[in-house]
């Protein structure tokens, strides 16, 4: 049986498989753009997403080379015909995350509604 979320399936196995993440939320936002000009006559229910990751991948890396980085393991999902349109990135390394856990007064295992996908 085929998939209702192929893309998102494929946004996931690949950032998981090549970065090795520690958080991986990935929120198809499609819904929220159907009615947009470009998006009509467009059947994909997968065309904007949101990712949050935090990889120790990315450390000593600038945000700009972070996000080459992810598009270059989703250039198929970029490229195809009805796949992703819009791809919001937000990336860290599991210390940026850590710090950013902490200006917002949580403690360790507790998350923020963001980090916990609400």
């Amino acid at each position: 049986m085929a998939s209702d979320t192929p893309i998102e399936n494929a946004i996931r196995a690949k950032l998981t498989e090549a970065l090795n993440p520690t958080t991986l939320e990935v929120y198809n936002d499609s819904h929220l753009h159907a009615h947009h000009r470009a998006m009509q006559g467009s059947t994909s229910r997968e065309t904007h997403f949101r990712v949050v990751i935090t990889s120790n991948e990315f450390k000593s890396k600038m945000q700009p080379t972070r996000h080459r980085m992810v598009y270059g393991l989703l250039k198929d999902e970029l490229q195809m015909a009805g796949g992703i349109h819009a791809l919001q990135l937000k990336t860290r390394t599991f210390e940026e995350e850590k710090r950013q856990l902490a200006r917002e007064g949580l403690q360790d295992g507790q998350t923020t509604p963001e980090i916990r996908g609400l």
